[in-house]
């Protein structure tokens, strides 16, 4: 039996911890990307077509740090842009009648800017804000940090395309 002097608890936990808007399960179902190159474990904001956020656990078992760098690991800021990139791809995938027969291709990279090193055991937070859209193509600006600090920032321009394969 409860006590009944002692009050709930508020979740006091920081957003990171708090129930995911998308668990990596959901994520898969939206993002045709897979091991190894699946780069969101969780998004945790999204505002349909305005923002979203989404988190990436970066582990030393990633298989880039083998070759970047030994003794030194770094990830690689081209793999930050992708991850800014597929978080972005969740906000799109959600919306899109037959996803499953559209790919989202990157067109074009801008302003990107890289601040700090990303290495094992940081926590990536991805925002992404939709500039414009306009049917098949649009413009989003992203930035990234690792414990409220910039990693990376840049603006992502994509296509939406039928898939090939289906």
């Amino acid at each position: 039996m409860a006590d009944p002097t002692v009050t709930p608890q508020a979740d006091i936990r920081p957003p990171a911890e708090q129930k995911p808007i998308y668990g990596i399960t959901e994520i898969m179902r939206l993002l045709p990307h897979r091991y190894p190159f699946l780069l969101v474990d969780r998004i945790i904001e999204l505002e349909a077509d305005r923002r979203i956020v989404g988190l990436k656990n970066v582990t030393v078992n990633e298989p880039f740090f083998q070759g970047h760098f030994p003794g030194m690991p770094v990830m690689p800021g081209v793999l930050i842009i992708e991850c800014m990139a597929q978080v972005a791809g969740v906000m799109i995938y959600r919306d899109i009648p037959d996803r499953h027969k559209k790919l989202i291709y990157f067109t074009g990279v801008d302003r990107a800017r890289f601040r700090r090193p990303v290495i094992p055991g940081d926590q990536l937070r991805v925002e992404m804000k939709m500039l414009n859209r306009r049917n098949n193509f649009g413009k989003m600006e992203g930035r990234a940090t690792v414990d409220g600090k910039l990693a990376a920032e840049a603006v992502v321009t994509f296509a939406i395309v039928e898939n090939p394969a289906t």
